[in-house]
């Protein structure tokens, strides 16, 4: 599978895309049905396309490649909105469909929402980027849900590395936060920032939340600016940060702004001037390695745009662990889709991962005791408008 692997990332040319929103089906006798699915309209449409994009390329470069087993890889996928309950009645209509792995969800919550249907029938599952540490773990019990994996870091690593961060590489001596109240990811990243600030000497001078919707936040900044923290921490998605920020600018504070990497796109929300020197954690560092340049020219000759943000790679990674477990599977013997099959994938995330170099993580796919990648955090500073790489941390 290794050489499988090697193999694709190599290779420039995909099959024509597939129509968003409905199945992308295949004329193969023999298939590997994976589900899909994510918000591929709406707000947060960013994300879903990129994880879907993502996922198809891989997928396209294995087909092409001989598929495993001999047999072709079809994706099915819908697109849930970004909402709940369509999730749920997506992921159902997946499984009726005869589907054997899922890759997914997209946003937290609608992965929440899957997993609570995934995790009783057992069904082998990996998000690029869902971040909560509840979506591998049941927070009242502690118990570690054995059929989900994820690509993508937790939102307390996030928080943890960038409150470290902004204490070893910026001085900062004070901080303040405004999160989405009530999001699982936005809550998720400010608790460790502001958790790990009192371990590394940073004071939380003050901690704004705001609700869905909302398009005024002069109110909290003001409180902020009243307090004149060294950074802000602004743990959210990238259409909030933009409104955010601009609006900052306005009240005149002109403190670092500090994000996660909900921040992906942030670029296209705000000016480049207002943006200038902000800072947030990705796990993607466009341009860095043979293999990054690779994926991206692949993708961009597959699609006819460049690499939207960390998403697509992320995705192009789980489908690489994902396709890697399956191709084990296959050599049980089982049934393909049979119960057996499907613990045979679940069993093979943590003896296939390693040896799968992807695009996010060289080194390889390692899953701790929670089913989460180790791997480093990549530093992406705003630029002259223009989301850079600077280090990894």
């Amino acid at each position: 599978m290794k050489r499988i692997i090697s193999f694709v990332l190599a290779f420039l040319m995909i099959a024509a895309c597939f129509a968003f929103g409905g199945c992308a089906k295949q004329e193969a006798a023999s298939t590997i049905k994976i589900g899909m699915q994510g918000p591929y309209t709406g707000s947060t449409a960013v994300y879903g396309l990129a994880v879907q994009t993502g996922a198809r390329l891989y997928v396209d470069q294995l087909n092409k490649a001989g598929g495993i087993n001999g047999k072709q890889v079809e994706l099915i996928y819908y697109d849930n909105k970004g909402d709940d309950a369509e999730a749920i009645n997506a992921f159902t209509r997946l499984v009726d469909e005869g589907i054997t792995a899922f890759l997914g969800d997209v946003l937290t919550g609608n992965t929440l929402a899957v997993v609570a249907e995934a995790y009783p029938i057992n069904m082998p599952m990996i998000t690029a980027s869902a971040t909560a540490a509840e979506v591998t773990v049941n927070p009242d019990d502690g118990t570690v849900y054995t059929n989900v994996f994820r690509s993508c870091f937790i939102d307390p690593f996030q928080g943890e590395k960038m409150a470290q961060y902004a204490a070893e590489k910026l001085g900062v001596k004070t901080a303040a936060v405004i999160a989405l109240t009530g999001d699982a990811y936005s809550a998720g990243l400010a608790d460790a920032f502001v958790a790990k600030c009192a371990e590394v000497g940073i004071e939380v001078v003050a901690q704004e939340g705001y609700a869905v919707g909302d398009k005024d936040f002069n109110a909290q900044l003001t409180n902020i600016a009243a307090k004149n923290p060294d950074v802000v921490f602004c743990p959210n998605y990238y259409e909030d940060v933009g409104m955010i920020v601009t609006q900052a600018r306005a009240l005149g504070l002109d403190t670092t702004f500090l994000g996660g990497d909900g921040w992906g796109g942030v670029s296209e929300y705000a000016s480049a001037e207002d943006l200038e020197g902000c800072l947030y954690c990705s796990a993607y560092a466009p341009g860095s390695t043979e293999e990054v340049r690779a994926f991206e020219a692949a993708y961009e000759e597959a699609y006819g745009q460049p690499v939207p943000n960390m998403f697509a790679p992320l995705a192009y990674d789980a489908a690489a662990v994902l396709c890697a477990a399956i191709a084990k599977a296959e050599e049980s013997g089982a049934k393909t889709g049979s119960d057996e099959y499907k613990q045979a994938i679940i069993d093979a995330f943590r003896t296939e991962g390693p040896s799968v170099s992807g695009i996010t993580s060289a080194g390889g796919y390692t899953f701790d005791e929670n089913n989460n990648p180790i791997k480093d955090a990549v530093i992406m500073e705003l630029v002259d408008g223009v989301e850079t790489y600077k280090e990894v941390f």
